[in-house]
């Protein structure tokens, strides 16, 4: 297949490129830097990925390698971890609200449209809870939540998409478990014995391993059967306490030093919802397409990427 990715150099997005790769697919890189997706993507080592620059907030010349791709995968979306100022929840929405719309608009201009488009979209679609368990049939969250509202607009934009006669994807994503440059940093804490929970540590984390999250990817590029809304999150959520105790478990260290929540609202101010809060979320729909998570247990995924 010929594949558009949209935020290939995030961590999600270069996993699944070297996937596609591998597998022999040719990708196209939609990316705002064209020299940085040139240097995390060398010609050398992936001689079937080419570059192509994209404004996400504007229609252009990008629009033309649309023409004719087998799939589209809409990964792109600024970052919503950090101190939520007014320009950066500004920056959170739009990149999803705008940057999805305006790549629907282009796949409707071109003659030879894709088959598929696989779009992100996140847990919080379903609000926060410490009780309540979600799957693909629940209802999405507050309104009144941020991220909740703004994965139900990014969700609405990628939905037209179907209008377009395109088998729409939305995936749902989960806490995916890479070795970022945030998790080396927390990896750091543990290895000090600095670490502990989080705020109460009763916060759910509905997690996902990276190289799962890719696979799915790749099955719902492939698989003409799936269509609409899947949870992409492991078959056992945990606690934050229970994370926290896996993670000391796998890099020696103990817990202490429990953060409080107060402090953690002091540096992020509203972002801190991203920390203390979270959701157990089941991803029912997707098992039934028989997918096979590789990572299920998850001390022993932790330790596969440590």
């Amino acid at each position: 297949m010929r594949i558009v990715v949209t935020g290939a150099t995030g961590f999600i997005g270069s996993r699944l490129v070297e996937l596609l790769a591998a597998e022999g697919h040719a990708v196209v890189v939609f990316s705002r830097n064209a020299g940085r997706a040139r240097s995390v993507f060398p010609q050398g080592r992936f001689p079937a990925v080419e570059t192509v620059t994209w404004d996400p907030l504007r229609l252009g010349d990008w629009v033309a390698a649309l023409d004719g791709v087998d799939g589209v995968v809409h990964l792109a979306g600024a970052p919503i971890a950090g101190r939520w100022t007014p320009a950066f929840k500004h920056a959170i929405r739009e990149s999803r609200e705008v940057g999805t719309r305006r790549l629907v608009e282009a796949l409707a201009e071109v003659q030879h449209r894709p088959a598929v488009l696989v779009s992100s979209s996140a847990c919080r679609y379903y609000g926060i809870s410490d009780t309540a368990t979600f799957d693909e049939s629940s209802p999405p969250g507050d309104g009144d939540d941020f991220l909740s509202n703004t994965c139900i607009i990014w969700e609405g934009e990628a939905d037209k998409a179907a209008e377009l006669g395109i088998r729409t994807v939305i995936l749902r994503h989960g806490f995916a478990l890479a070795m970022t440059p945030r998790f080396r940093k927390t990896l750091m804490t543990f290895r000090r014995f600095a670490g502990g929970r989080v705020g109460s540590g009763r916060q759910w984390i509905s997690w996902i391993h990276l190289d799962d999250t890719a696979r799915l990817i790749l099955q719902a590029l492939t698989d003409a059967t799936m269509q609409g809304a899947y949870n992409a999150t492991a078959p056992r959520p945990v606690r934050m306490a229970d994370f926290s105790r896996n993670l000391g478990a796998v890099v020696g260290g103990r817990l202490s030093l429990p953060v409080p929540a107060f402090l953690i609202e002091q540096i992020f101010g509203d972002g801190a919802t991203v920390i203390l809060d979270g959701q157990r979320v089941l991803s029912h729909r997707l098992e039934e397409t028989g997918f096979e998570f590789r990572h299920t247990d998850l001390r022993a995924a932790l330790a596969s990427i440590i």
